[in-house]
């Protein structure tokens, strides 16, 4: 029996290049040596946008249509909506009544998310609560893995916390409840935006995944470049520059050593430096068009995708949930 793995996605729409190098290339790597649980979550949406909650209908397809673009297979993938399992809430509000608070206010994310979303009120329960929601969706499938990058890990761990309190508290025969997951760390390539930043929406520097051809080449052309190569004969540094960290995940050595040479010597023009990688580029995002091409043509298909891993999903969450009542004794 193949060991379980969960994941999930905020729905934010159409996802960039960054969401598919630090997350969603594992995830099909993944599917082949693991029973893989992926899951829309936009319960967790709702923590920092409840105020907005009308994009989110259109996002959950747009991503799961990037999804399976991405090469996720729905036969060997269990895909679903989070908030379609009511059993994920129903385990939340159980987990809560033994969670210490001080648990969820010493998770890194909390503190640095509150200062940077200042714009939005987030002094609320479910935005304190989101790593133990975050938990109930781990522990209600029984997932021995979750796959996250270091900055995430802190959440697995609380994860963990919580389970081993279940199971001390509602002791259950030999076989206890909860299964620890243990922290899957991936090999995740860091993309920068456009700009040198972090690639986010939110600093309009992305390249989505399935973005048209010609606006690809239109933005990487206008990438910033070493900002100490002012004119075409002046000599730049690579370690500077937006475009080496793309060359860096996309392009072959001899490319690599090509474009840093011609840099160094202004033997190449940023341009020339460019050509490469919006090649490249394209190459990746050539088949996710094609892939998503069908579903686009066929709406009914994704939804009835999504239907079919949401019975799946419910499957197992009801058997935990029957599961835990026992345990605490509320089978009556």
């Amino acid at each position: 029996m193949r060991s379980r793995v969960l994941s999930g996605m905020r729905p934010t729409g159409a996802l960039h290049l960054g969401h598919y190098h630090g997350a969603l290339k594992n995830w099909v790597a993944l599917q082949d040596q693991h029973d893989c649980f992926y899951f829309v979550a936009d319960w967790h949406a709702l923590t920092t946008d409840y105020q907005n909650p009308g994009q989110i209908e259109a996002s959950v397809y747009e991503m799961v249509i990037d999804w399976l673009a991405a090469g996720i297979d729905p036969d060997k993938a269990t895909l679903f909506i989070q908030s379609r399992l009511p059993e994920h809430a129903e385990l939340f509000t159980l987990l809560a009544m033994s969670t210490p608070l001080s648990w969820l206010e010493r998770v890194p994310s909390y503190k640095d998310q509150m200062g940077r979303l200042a714009d939005r009120e987030l002094g609320t329960y479910g935005f304190l609560g989101y790593p133990l929601l975050q938990a109930a969706d781990i522990l209600i499938y029984k997932a021995s893995y979750v796959p996250v990058g270091e900055d995430q890990a802190p959440h697995v761990e609380i994860t963990r916390e919580v389970a081993r309190r279940f199971n001390h508290l509602y002791p259950r025969g030999d076989k206890p409840v909860m299964t620890e997951p243990a922290t899957l760390l991936t090999q995740t390539a860091r993309l920068p935006g456009l700009d040198g930043q972090k690639m986010s929406k939110s600093y309009g520097n992305t390249i989505a995944m399935r973005e048209e051809p010609a606006m690809v080449e239109q933005k990487i052309r206008r990438m910033p470049t070493d900002p100490q190569r002012v004119r075409r004969s002046d000599p730049g540094e690579p370690e500077r520059c937006p475009v080496w960290q793309f060359h860096q995940l996309y392009s072959d050595e001899a490319t690599q050593a090509w474009a840093a040479q011609g840099c160094r010597s202004a033997g190449i023009g940023c341009l020339d430096c460019k050509q490469p990688v919006i090649a490249a580029v394209l190459r990746e995002q050539q088949p996710w068009r094609e892939r998503a091409e069908a579903y686009l043509a066929n709406p009914k298909q994704i939804q009835w995708i999504v239907e079919i891993g949401t019975e799946r999903a419910r499957t197992v969450a009801k058997q935990t949930m029957k599961e835990v009542r026992d345990a605490m004794g509320l089978a009556y």
